[in-house]
């Protein structure tokens, strides 16, 4: 009998394996049963028949300074995982973001077997900061598979092929009820609200969970009737769950829901903070008005500032697509409660500027969807280096 091709998937946090969790959808539609798979990743992917060979927990890292306090866990974590792909022989190794991990475990198995065909899911963000990456990738794997469409050029100019397949995120969220949250929650229709979102990583609820609890607390002193919607991320849901139970600055009648909710939560609210991540690209397609946070450590940042690594003016992937600032971003020393809470109270001020804003983040997505099917297009990638079955 002979054994179907194998696909090996990489991913080292929770919207890398959501990704991943996509990804093996769409090559099961194509080519059913006839491919093997197996991997390192989380629960999506999981769900999916595709359980961890290695634990991912710790590995969502951020900076410098984080990557090298965690620096013995992801080397152990790293090896490990180029130990059991060079012991499984895959076809074809996909590694998704995280850019660190995965240029590791690239390196790592093209050394010991070069004949592994290795392919990129998310390049690094070369057109925003440190170009010299796409020469690097362009030396350690055969493919990449861009998620936007003004990249390319940074790796074709070093030979590596480069396909645009679109972002799968902008096709993953639901259109929601939020009619329907409103009359499960008991808010009326008449209510204003807020919803947020503290980060999916760990260091992201240490850094930015008391700067957004101190910003809401000051916008509800203005505005005490505003309620206030939190859709918990997997990976942190218990942390933010225990510090919300202990938490005296913010009212009582927080609406606290966990990620199955969230579709319906979008279409309910008239506002969003959040953590600056791929939610923010959740939130734009879904066209809620957002203020977005976010907070390196301080020695990163000021290593950034110095290297001045930094080329695009805007963090976020919508802002950088339309050129605009159609996300209200505060990074680090604009990360204060007290921009934040300006950001938000003029939003709630201006309902026609909030439609003029949700309108445009909508236009912007569409315009990022490329073709659309992110998924199936980055299949038919991958199907091109499997063996024919």
């Amino acid at each position: 009998m002979t054994t179907p091709p194998l696909v090996y998937l990489v991913a080292a946090e929770r919207s890398g394996e959501l990704l991943g969790a996509d990804l093996i959808r769409s090559l099961r539609k194509a080519r059913g049963d006839s491919i093997a798979f197996a991997g390192v990743g989380g629960a999506a992917m999981a769900s999916e028949g595709v359980p961890s060979a290695v634990d991912i927990d710790g590995l969502a890292i951020i900076g410098w300074i984080d990557g090298l306090l965690a620096w013995r866990r992801v080397k152990e974590r790293v090896a490990l995982t180029v130990a059991d792909i060079l012991a499984r022989k895959p076809d074809v190794v996909v590694l998704i973001d995280s850019w660190g991990f995965m240029l590791r475990v690239a390196q790592g198995v093209r050394a010991a077997d070069p004949s592994i065909k290795l392919i990129k899911y998310v390049g690094p963000q070369v057109f925003a900061t440190r170009p010299g990456r796409a020469k690097t990738l362009a030396e350690t794997v055969d493919h990449l598979l861009s998620i936007v469409s003004f990249d390319a050029p940074f790796y074709t100019e070093f030979g590596l092929p480069v396909t645009f397949v679109g972002n799968p995120t902008l096709e993953r969220m639901p259109v929601g009820d939020g009619a329907a949250f409103r009359a499960r929650h008991d808010l009326p229709a008449e209510a204003e609200v807020m919803l947020v979102l503290f980060g999916s990583r760990p260091s992201e609820i240490r850094r930015m969970y008391d700067v957004l609890v101190r910003a809401l607390a000051r916008v509800l002193a203005h505005r005490p009737a505003l309620r206030l919607v939190i859709v918990l991320a997997e990976p942190v849901k218990d942390v933010v769950r225990e510090k919300l139970a202990a938490e005296t600055r913010l009212p009582d009648d927080l609406i606290i829901v966990e990620e199955a909710e969230k579709g319906d939560a979008f279409a309910a609210v008239d506002l969003a903070l959040a953590t600056s991540g791929t939610v923010i690209t959740e939130l734009a397609t879904s066209g809620v008005p957002t203020v977005a946070a976010y907070r390196l450590g301080w020695i990163t940042w000021a290593l950034i500032r110095m290297l001045n690594v930094m080329k695009s003016p805007y963090t976020t992937l919508v802002n950088m697509a339309s050129d605009s600032n159609l996300v209200l971003e505060h990074v680090q020393t604009r990360c204060t409660a007290g921009r934040l809470s300006a950001s938000m109270e003029g939003l709630l001020q201006a309902p026609q500027r909030r439609l003029e804003i949700g309108q445009a983040l909508r236009q912007a997505t569409d315009d990022m969807r490329g073709e659309g099917r992110a998924s199936d297009r980055a299949a038919e990638v991958v199907l091109q280096y499997l063996p024919q079955v």
